[in-house]
């Protein structure tokens, strides 16, 4: 038990956000299964209220990314306001997202904030953000168990348009957009440490 935790540990303790990932493809079995090991987060009600979209279509991607930048511009020259883009300075982040192109796959994750019964009859949804949030945990782990590599991506803006370019249904608002791939040859992160355990847990 204690040398699994360890090795788990390990595991995740290299798991990086990567905006630089390759073309190269992944096996669509792969992406089926760390998608179904995300749906065995447990959730409000066992409502299971999340909806993964998976895009591999270049053009739906270029369309996602077109919605992406439009947004994300206006969002770092006006929304964002000067401390959160000073902050975001030392990571390089900006508008541009060439990985929304570049990525073999994108995943769209989608909290549904109600059910419909099979009568049409709405259903609630307990808890919908933070059951669909445990499951975007439980998902970047089983991404890293695999070897894959993304980065969290939560668009300001832009869940309205992209729910309605993807289809999806009323009930459905966007949480978080992953683009899912092999690290590129020569990707980099940034130097960044983390908090240590004492920091982080308080044992009473």
């Amino acid at each position: 038990m204690l040398q699994r935790s360890q090795e788990f540990y390990a595991l995740l303790n290299q798991r990086r956000s990567v905006r630089f990932i390759s073309p190269e493809s992944v096996p669509r079995e792969v992406i089926d299964n760390v998608i179904q090991t995300a749906g065995t987060s447990p959730s409000g009600a066992h409502t299971e209220p999340w909806t993964f979209v998976v895009v591999a279509d270049a053009e739906m991607k270029h369309k996602i990314r077109e919605i992406v930048e439009e947004e994300e511009e206006i969002n770092y020259r006006q929304r964002m306001g000067d401390k959160w883009v000073g902050d975001l300075q030392r990571l390089r982040t900006n508008w541009i997202k060439e990985y929304l192109d570049i990525a073999p796959y994108l995943i769209l994750i989608f909290k549904q904030t109600y059910g419909i019964h099979a009568s049409g009859k709405k259903k609630t949804h307990y808890y919908n953000e933070i059951s669909v949030s445990i499951a975007c945990g439980i998902l970047l782990a089983a991404l890293q168990n695999v070897g894959l590599v993304t980065v969290t991506s939560t668009p300001l803006n832009c869940g309205p348009q992209l729910r309605l370019l993807l289809h999806r249904p009323a009930n459905e608002k966007l949480l978080m957009l992953l683009p899912v791939g092999y690290p590129a040859s020569d990707a980099t992160v940034p130097q960044l440490t983390r908090k240590s355990l004492d920091d982080i847990m308080v044992c009473v």
